[in-house]
C-alpha cells in the first residue's frame, strides 16, 4: 500500500494534450504559457482503465467474502438454533464499519498525517475526497481513483471484526458485538492499518512486509478473538450438550466463497493488474491447496479419516497464510508456506485449544491467528531469492535472517496493541451492557432471543 496523493484537476491535462496534438498537427510548438505550469505533473501520473476495472471488481469480491462468504461459513459451524444471530453479526459489523470509515476511519488510516501511528484527522468525512482524487499504486506514475482505494480498504476494515465474532459464536449479547466493534476497530485495526500500510506508519518504516493483511487482519483479529474466548467465557453445556456444525454443507458452500472471493482479497492488493498481481493469484490457488491437501494427511495419520470439517479449516489456514506473502513469494514457496500453517494450526486446534481450556468456537485464534503469525514470518523466510520469492525491493540482496527478524517485531506490536485494546474494549462493553445473554436465553438459541426469528422451520 502507499499513501495517497490527490492530482491537478483534469483540465489541466487536457490543455496540455491539446497542446500536443496542435504541435503534431502545425508543427509549431505552442508558446509556453499556453500550457499551465502543473500540467506536467499530472500527465506523469497516469490513470490506466483495466487496473481501475480491477479494483472495483477486487472490492466487490472482498465484500462477497463476508456476506455471504464468512457469514455462511460461520453459521454452518454453530448450532441451528445460534444460525442467524451469525448471519445477522456479520452483516450488521459491515454496515457499521463502512459508516465509521467514510466518518473518520479512512482518516485515521490514510489520512496524512506523519504519525507513526495513526493518519490524523485531515480526511474526516472523507473531506478533499472527490471524483479526481488519485491514489498511488506500487508503480510509480500510475494511479486509481482514492473513491476506489478507499473502497476497497473499506472492505478489509469490514472483514476483519466480522472474524472475531467466531470465537464467542452462539453466547454474546448483540448489542455487545455492535459495541465492541466500534470501539476495537477504532483504536485497533485503524492505527494498526496506518502502521503497517501508510508510508509514514511505524512497522511500515521497519520494513515489515504484509501485502495483503497478515498482520493487519488476521493477527490482529485472532489476538483480539483469544482476548474474548477467556473474557466472554465458555458455552453453556460445553462438554456436556451435542455443539456439533449444524450444516457442513453451508460450511464448504461458504469455505468455497472465501477462496474465491480472496482472490481480490490477495491478487487486489497489488493496487494493479499486472505481473504483480497474477503472482498473488497464483499463490492464492497453491498455498490453499498444499494447505488443505496437508491437512487431510494430518487427520488421516492422527484419526484415521480425513474429514469435511478438516478440509474447510485447512482451505481458510492456507488462504490466511498466504495473505502477507502473496505479492513476494514464488508459487513452491507458497504450497510449503500452506502446509506448514495448515500443520501448525491443527496443531493448535487439535491439542493446544483443549488442554488450554478456553472455548474459542470456531478457531479464530488458532486459524487466523496462528496462522497469520506463520504467514507473516514465512514471509520473511520465503520471500528470499534462493527460495523463489521475488526478494522484495532488496532483489538478489535480499537478507533473510534480517527481514524475518523485522517480520517478528511487527507480529509482536500486533498482538501487543490488538491484545490491549481488545481487554479493555471487552471490560466496556462489560460494564455498560454484558457481554453474556441469560443461560435461559442462551440456551433457547440467539436466534430466537436476540432477533426474534429462526433460520429453519420444521
Amino acid at each position: 500500500m502507499r499513501l495517497l496523493k490527490t492530482l491537478t484537476p483534469a483540465f489541466a491535462a487536457n490543455a496540455l494534450f491539446a497542446a500536443a496534438a496542435f504541435a503534431q498537427d502545425t508543427g509549431i510548438a505552442p508558446a509556453p504559457e499556453a500550457v499551465p505550469a502543473d500540467a506536467v505533473a499530472v500527465v506523469a501520473d497516469a490513470m490506466d482503465k483495466g487496473d481501475v476495472a480491477w479494483m472495483l471488481i477486487s472490492t466487490a469480491l472482498v465484500l462477497f467474502m463476508i456476506i455471504p462468504g464468512l457469514a455462511l461459513f460461520y453459521g454452518g459451524l454453530v448450532r441451528a438454533k445460534n444460525m442467524l444471530s451469525v448471519l445477522m453479526q456479520c452483516t450488521m459489523i459491515t454496515a457499521v464499519v463502512i459508516i465509521m470509515y467514510v466518518l473518520y476511519g479512512y482518516s485515521m488510516a490514510f489520512g496524512g498525517s506523519t504519525s507513526p501511528y495513526w493518519g490524523g484527522l485531515a480526511k474526516v468525512f472523507l473531506s478533499g475526497v472527490d471524483a479526481s482524487s488519485m491514489s498511488a499504486t506500487f508503480t510509480k506514475g500510475v494511479v486509481i481513483p482514492e473513491y476506489v482505494f478507499i473502497a476497497f480498504q473499506m472492505t478489509f476494515a469490514c472483514i476483519t471484526p466480522a472474524l472475531i465474532v467466531g470465537a464467542f459464536a452462539e453466547r454474546i449479547k448483540f448489542s455487545a458485538v455492535i459495541l465492541f466493534t466500534i470501539l476495537w476497530v477504532t483504536f485497533a485495526y485503524f492505527p494498526i492499518a496506518h502502521m503497517v500500510w501508510d508510508a509514514n506508519g511505524l512497522i511500515f518504516g521497519w520494513g515489515a512486509l504484509d501485502f495483503a493483511g497478515g498482520t493487519v487482519v488476521h493477527i490482529n483479529a485472532g489476538i483480539a478473538a483469544l482476548i474474548g474466548a477467556f473474557l466472554v467465557g465458555k458455552r453453556a453445556g460445553l462438554g456436556r450438550d451435542n455443539m456439533a456444525p449444524h450444516s457442513m454443507t453451508l460450511t464448504m458452500v461458504g469455505a468455497s466463497i472465501l477462496w474465491v472471493g480472496w482472490f481480490g482479497f490477495n491478487a487486489g492488493s497489488n493496487l494493479e493488474a499486472n505481473g504483480g498481481a497474477a503472482l498473488a493469484m497464483m499463490n492464492t490457488f497453491t498455498a490453499t491447496a498444499g494447505a488443505i491437501v496437508a491437512w487431510g494427511l494430518i487427520e488421516t495419520f492422527a484419526r484415521g479419516k480425513a474429514s469435511m470439517l478438516g478440509a474447510a479449516s485447512g482451505l481458510v489456514a492456507g488462504l490466511v497464510a498466504v495473505t502477507p506473502a502473496a505479492g513476494t513469494v514464488g508459487p513452491v514457496g507458497a504450497i510449503v508456506l500452506g502446509a506448514i500453517a495448515s500443520g501448525v494450526c491443527y496443531f493448535f486446534v487439535a491439542v493446544v485449544k483443549p488442554k488450554a481450556g478456553y472455548d474459542d468456537s470456531l478457531d479464530v485464534f488458532g486459524i487466523h491467528g496462528i496462522g497469520g503469525i506463520i504467514g507473516a514470518v514465512g514471509t520473511g523466510i520465503f520471500t528470499a531469492p534462493s527460495l523463489g520469492g521475488t526478494g522484495a525491493a532488496a532483489g538478489a540482496d535480499y537478507a533473510m535472517a534480517a527481514q524475518t527478524v523485522t517480520q517478528i517485531w511487527g507480529i509482536g506490536v500486533t498482538v501487543l496493541w490488538s491484545g490491549v485494546v481488545a481487554f479493555i474494549a471487552y471490560k466496556i462493553v462489560d460494564v455498560v451492557i454484558g457481554l453474556r445473554p441469560s443461560v435461559e436465553a442462551e440456551r433457547e438459541g440467539l436466534d430466537l432471543t436476540s432477533h426474534g426469528e429462526v433460520a429453519y422451520h420444521s
